[in-house]
């Protein structure tokens, strides 16, 4: 069946693996959403061709959001798929933690899928149907050292996917998470070599993730169509 599919910060990254990977279905219309990557995205739609549309949009900023969504509902008539990707991360002390850092990670990582989710709900529980996948991370799940603000962010992008899957389950509108481990991104540049050797040491799969096996993931929660509420979590066996 023909998919709407709109996937934020998708440019690069696990976003641009997803699109990838769902674009192999001829059917599917995906808007490949950005912000500051411009480039990246034009590539990325010069690459799959037919069948994307980029739109640049401020997630954080709910005018802009609640403009693409109008944008695309105009055009296409629904959005049948959201997939909450964009975010950001951060290494600090927790008493370096400005105040700044603290609200700038809440906003790109846990309000812009407040925003975008609360602007698709009315099309898909008028339609009955729906599919929301918000991008979590491992330490959403367990917390990590140094990194506790990005922490509570994606705990709390958990904690508003297990409510919203209980409020929207009656709506025919799915709700999960997928919270990664240590995957291959731009994200991870922060990490020495040596960092890298040690987390495939301690992974029992002995590497980390790609940007594919997230997008995997992703495919198979869209056509599931009875898990909502849980959080998925491909980590090679880092957790467990």
């Amino acid at each position: 069946m023909k998919k709407v599919i709109l996937v934020t910060g998708a440019a690069k990254g696990i976003g641009r693996g997803i699109v990838e990977e769902l674009s192999k279905n001829d059917e599917n219309t995906i808007i490949v959403n950005y912000n500051k990557s411009k480039s990246e995205a034009i590539e990325l739609k010069e690459k799959i061709g037919k069948n994307i549309e980029i739109y640049k949009a401020d997630v954080t900023d709910n005018v802009e959001v609640n403009n693409m969504v109008n944008y695309i509902i105009n055009k296409y008539g629904k959005i049948d798929v959201l997939i909450n990707n964009a975010g950001i991360s951060q290494i600090k002390m927790f008493n370096d933690i400005t105040e700044e850092d603290w609200n700038n990670m809440i906003s790109t990582n846990l309000t812009s899928a407040f925003f975008t989710t609360q602007a698709v709900i009315d099309n898909m529980i008028h339609n009955k149907n729906g599919c929301i996948i918000n991008i979590s991370s491992i330490w959403g799940m367990v917390g990590g050292s140094c990194e506790v603000h990005y922490s509570a962010a994606k705990a709390g992008l958990i904690g508003m996917s297990k409510a919203l899957a209980k409020e929207l389950g009656l709506s025919n509108i799915r709700v999960n998470v997928i919270a990664p481990g240590d995957i291959d991104t731009d994200m991870n540049n922060s990490l020495s070599k040596e960092s890298i050797e040690i987390i495939k040491e301690e992974t029992p799969l002995g590497r980390i993730g790609r940007p594919i096996d997230i997008a995997r993931c992703v495919k198979w929660l869209i056509e599931d169509e009875f898990t909502t509420g849980q959080v998925i979590s491909p980590n090679g066996g880092w957790v467990i």
